[in-house]
């Protein structure tokens, strides 16, 4: 991962496990449960911002690299790779 994105999703998943850990509070203090789910559908959408900044640049750097190579071998690796964990997201 190129270093802009690195940083950027390390400070998304850092905000992201603090979010977490309020939820627990919130459960801990047996706060409102309309409270707690709209918390946990908000950490559902910051992990998908995360999850669309490593796959935008997985694509940009290492499916890009595989399709400059030229090699048939590792763009279709690369490929399925990309299919398969998209695959995978819309479970």
């Amino acid at each position: 991962m190129k270093e802009p994105a690195r940083s950027s999703v390390l400070k998304r998943l850092n905000r992201i496990e603090g979010q977490v850990r309020g939820i627990s509070r919130m459960v801990e203090e047996d706060r409102y449960c309309i409270d707690i789910v709209t918390q946990i559908a908000a950490v559902r959408a910051a992990l998908r911002r995360a999850e669309e900044e490593v796959l935008r640049d997985h694509v940009g750097h290492c499916v890009a690299h595989a399709i400059r190579s030229g090699d048939p071998e590792e763009q279709a690796k690369k490929i399925d790779e990309l299919m398969d964990v998209l695959a995978r997201s819309e479970r």
